[in-house]
């Protein structure tokens, strides 16, 4: 009974659910445009998990290469350091060889004036040993056949006798005994003074000439010689004559 009761319940109620009712009025339904749903991104660079071994010898090779890296620029500025290095020292080199260029032009110079000096001091070491000087260099006249001209031929010297005359001359050099012997011929009449002082003997003698030049030694170990010169007519005799000191080791000429 009381199912039964329940059952029409239940019926009753439906049946009203779907008596028909008034319909509500239909509101407009406003149309949004569709929006093309955005795929999601996805990054390319996904994360990769590496194995421990190999981040290891990663890491290493990253650091030989950072340590290859500072070792080649530490290569670097010593190479550069070393090509300033030899620019300077080729600098320095070259600096040196035009002084010792130089040095040695100087050094040449040098050795020349010192051997030049070294000729001069032996020269003046021999001059000074063997000094030469002028005895006679003014002109003298002879009048004629009966004058002549005499001068002493000095001891320990060489004698240069260098002589000129506007004429004819005759020269002899004498030792004292023939010029006695000469001046005998004179006084005695045998001959005029320009016959007689070259006819009595001589150590040198040199008849009618315009020059004379020779040397004479004799008398570096002899002091007994005299010079003597006449003419047969009016002459200029101009003379030239000097000596060395050169004195002998023992006598010589008219003195041995």
């Amino acid at each position: 009974m009381t199912t039964e009761a329940t059952r029409n319940a239940i019926m009753a109620s439906a049946m009203d659910v779907t008596s028909p009712t008034e319909q509500p009025a239909l509101e407009p339904i406003e149309l949004q445009p569709l929006v093309a749903a955005k795929p999601p991104v996805i990054s390319s660079w996904a994360p990769v998990s590496l194995p421990r071994a190999r981040r290891f010898w990663t890491a290493a090779l990253a650091g030989a290469l950072l340590l290859t890296a500072g070792g080649l620029g530490v290569l670097y500025v010593d190479d550069m350091n070393a090509q300033n290095a030899a620019h300077d020292l080729m600098l320095k080199n070259s600096s040196l060889t035009g002084r010792n260029q130089i040095l040695q032009g100087q050094l040449t110079a040098t050795q020349h004036e010192l051997t030049t000096s070294q000729g001069q001091v032996n020269s003046l070491t021999t001059e000074l040993a063997h000094p030469t000087l002028g005895i006679w260099n003014v002109p003298q006249n002879i009048s004629g056949a009966s004058f002549y001209l005499a001068a002493g031929v000095p001891d320990t010297f060489t004698y240069h006798l260098k002589l000129s005359s506007t004429g004819a001359m005759s020269v002899s050099i004498l030792s004292i005994h023939q010029f006695g012997d000469a001046v005998r011929c004179v006084e005695t009449g045998r001959g005029s003074t320009n016959y007689c002082m070259h006819h009595s003997g001589s150590a040198n003698g040199w008849l009618n000439t315009t020059n004379v030049n020779y040397d004479f030694h004799l008398a570096e170990g002899c002091a007994a010689y005299l010079l003597v010169i006449t003419a047969a007519g009016n002459v200029t005799v101009t003379p030239d004559v000097s000596v060395t000191y050169n004195p002998a080791t023992s006598a010589t000429g008219a003195c041995v």
